[in-house]
């Protein structure tokens, strides 16, 4: 099981945002400051972000970005799932005839790895992105 960079970092740029949402648009560029992710790798995910419904911009002097919706609304689940990621562990289709090790049945363990992906997939869907703007 992966969460991979592109995921985290697009957490990490919403709650950047929601934590400083006070201070109006938010350049890329202070994000990748603060952050310490590169600017090019954040404009990749932010136009994700963006077709996504999740942030929107604003172009000028005073440019930059804002959440599309209060942090209250937007669950981590949205945020990872916008830049394409999934959050797996199991190497298997659910639905598929073949199993997990590519013959006619699942593995031994395929319960076992399906539970945890519900676990932690339920887990994404009830933390909000306004959740991680208290830890700090």
């Amino acid at each position: 099981m992966k969460l991979t960079n592109k995921g985290r970092y697009a957490v990490m740029a919403m709650a950047d945002l929601a934590l400083n949402a006070k201070d109006g648009p938010i350049s890329l560029t202070e994000i990748s400051l603060r952050q310490n992710i590169s600017l090019a790798y954040l404009e990749q995910i932010f136009l994700k972000l963006k077709n996504n419904k999740l942030v929107k911009s604003s172009r000028g002097a005073n440019g930059g970005y804002i959440l599309e919706k209060p942090a209250s609304e937007i669950k981590l689940s949205n945020i990872i799932y916008a830049v394409d990621e999934e959050v797996r562990t199991l190497n298997c289709k659910k639905n598929s005839k073949r199993g997990c090790n590519n013959k006619s049945t699942k593995c031994i363990t395929h319960n076992l790895w399906d539970q945890l992906d519900q676990h932690i997939n339920g887990f994404f869907e009830k933390v909000k992105l306004q959740d991680l703007t208290k830890l700090n």
